[in-house]
């Protein structure tokens, strides 16, 4: 029954994209419940639409294979945001009560990642997703920010704070200046980047809050929230990141 509920899924994807040639067809990540109930923030959904993409929400997937069939349909994927990726994934053991995991997303998102490495297909990575596409590709993570880093900035809580840009990185490309204010979300974040990855901002601590590599651009903050609370400066994360899909 699952595998027909997604080849439904992937019959109406095409219709729409057929309908829409001229626009990328974004997939975005998803969350799901205790009860299996899959949820997104609205959030994403508007920011795609505003910088010219047709959003689509992937269900969550239990298997490579029905990774690769959705991954497959899109012009690009954006994994979102959400708890914290398993420690045992990349090697460690849990740290302390603050490190809340979900075992099916985890499951869902590395066998999505998998499919888009290796379909090639563009990644927009967004706090949760910056941390998943590290490990990905072969890097760890603080568990938690405040016991690991204890002279770290305030992260996490809605927190505002400054980052520092790389002059090769794709944020100065895109806005050219040295710092941007940013919110904060997380407790957790890059420790040791994965070998393939540049990175392009760092807050005033040096933790990691944007990379990239040819196929990825990958942020700790979270642009569409900044977006949806009228700041459009942001909008260009994204419509640049989709710049040439079609």
């Amino acid at each position: 029954m699952r595998r027909i509920s997604l080849f439904l899924f992937l019959t109406i994807v095409l219709s729409a994209c057929g309908g829409h040639a001229d626009k990328p067809v974004i997939g975005i990540s998803c969350g799901v419940t205790s009860g299996g109930t899959s949820q997104l923030a609205q959030t994403y959904v508007e920011s795609v639409t505003l910088a010219g993409g047709i959003p689509v929400i992937i269900p969550t997937v239990r298997s490579d294979g029905e990774a690769a069939d959705l991954v497959a349909l899109f012009d690009g994927i954006i994994f979102s945001g959400g708890e914290d990726v398993q420690p045992s994934i990349y090697g460690e053991e849990v740290l302390n009560e603050t490190v809340k995991s979900n075992v099916p997303r985890d499951v869902s998102d590395f066998a999505l990642a998998k499919a888009a490495l290796s379909l090639k297909k563009p990644i927009l990575a967004i706090c949760r997703g910056a941390q998943l596409m590290n490990v990905a590709m072969g890097g760890s993570l603080y568990q938690d920010i405040p016991s690991q880093v204890p002279d770290a900035v305030v992260h996490g809580g809605g927190a505002m704070h400054k980052i520092g840009l790389e002059h090769d990185g794709f944020l100065y490309r895109i806005y050219g200046t040295d710092s941007l204010s940013v919110n904060s979300f997380h407790h957790q974040g890059v420790k040791d980047p994965a070998p393939s990855l540049k990175i392009a901002a760092r807050t005033p601590d040096g933790l990691v809050e944007a990379f990239e590599t040819p196929l990825v651009w990958a942020v700790q903050f979270h642009p569409e929230k900044m977006i949806h609370e009228g700041d459009r400066s942001w909008v260009p994360v994204f419509s640049e990141w989709m710049k040439g899909m079609k």
